[in-house]
């Protein structure tokens, strides 16, 4: 599978060497000459004096290039070894350390005239932070995806049945705890359009925005030999799973008694998508289940009996 944590991950270190290697450089030209005339840094000074404690702290560069050196160089250097270390923590203190550094520019937009090079730094801290988001995000997405369980009771009651649709993996485990618990068969939906990955995401985000049915590969089960069906589903841009919409038109007419369980990263209970299930399968559902999750921790669960 393509690891989107990779990319992240290469990304950021690129930053983080950026930044940090670029911040080094700067503070050893103020350390080794703290008047700054060398290159051409004297004239920074006067704007200096706006800041509290001007009159003992930026008489000279000194002072600016140890906290430049501390809060840009050497803590960007720490995350980018940390990441070729392959250690969690990197992703987090990369994320971390460009919105110190949009923090630092915001100080230079205060002292200083409006320039260039203050600006194109604060969107290289704002790359930086999005670039340590997206890599904390994407390492937890794949640690759940990696994750093994034991479901010994899959398929040994032949009455029910749990079908699902899972793009990340998430309702896939929800789904899987559900037949274990009752021993049903598993059934996984399929899409044949491309939902995995990124571009998978904004794909799936278009089907969601448009209220579409997406193209499914044709079931291959008896729905009308079960007693009871579990349908497991995510939710969309608030609304339900392209691909579980199609599976309930084409399911209409063959369940006998069908329940619900959804997967989004709100509160909602999403009685809505229940509802358009109900009316796709020409069914009243028994049970509605709503389970928040966020990259893969299940925060919160609701339920609704009919």
């Amino acid at each position: 599978m393509h690891s989107r944590f990779a990319v992240a991950r290469r990304l950021l270190i690129f930053w983080t060497l950026f930044i940090g290697l670029g911040a080094v450089g700067g503070a050893a030209c103020m350390l080794i000459d703290p008047s700054g005339r060398s290159v051409g840094m004297d004239g920074m000074l006067p704007y200096f004096q706006v800041l509290p404690y001007a009159d003992m702290l930026f008489q000279n560069l000194l002072f600016s290039g140890f906290a430049l050196l501390i809060v840009n160089g050497l803590s960007n250097l720490t995350a980018a070894a940390l990441l070729f270390a392959r250690r969690k923590i990197g992703a987090v203190l990369g994320g971390i350390f460009g919105v110190t550094l949009m923090l630092w520019i915001c100080i230079q937009f205060y002292i200083f005239p409006p320039n260039f090079m203050s600006t194109i730094y604060f969107f290289f801290g704002l790359a930086q932070a999005a670039t340590g988001w997206a890599a904390v995000v994407f390492q937890r997405q794949e640690a759940f995806a990696a994750e093994a369980h034991e479901y010994p009771n899959l398929e040994t009651n032949h009455t029910r049945l749990v079908a699902y649709f899972s793009r990340m993996g998430y309702v896939r485990e929800k789904a899987l705890e559900e037949a274990n618990r009752t021993g049903a068969d598993v059934y996984e939906i399929r899409s044949t359009e491309r939902t995995e990955g990124t571009l998978g995401f904004w794909w799936c985000g278009r089907y969601g925005m448009h209220r579409w049915e997406m193209p499914i590969e044709t079931p291959n089960i008896n729905l009308p030999s079960y007693e009871h069906v579990t349908i497991c589903a995510p939710i969309w841009v608030f609304a339900l799973a392209a691909p579980v919409r199609t599976f309930c038109r084409s399911a209409k007419g063959r369940i006998r008694e069908v329940d619900y369980i959804l997967v989004h990263h709100t509160r909602g209970l999403y009685a809505n998508a229940a509802d358009e299930m109900d009316a796709l399968l020409g069914l009243r559902r028994t049970h509605l289940t709503s389970i928040r999750c966020v990259t893969g921790t299940y925060r919160e669960t609701r339920t609704e009996t009919k």
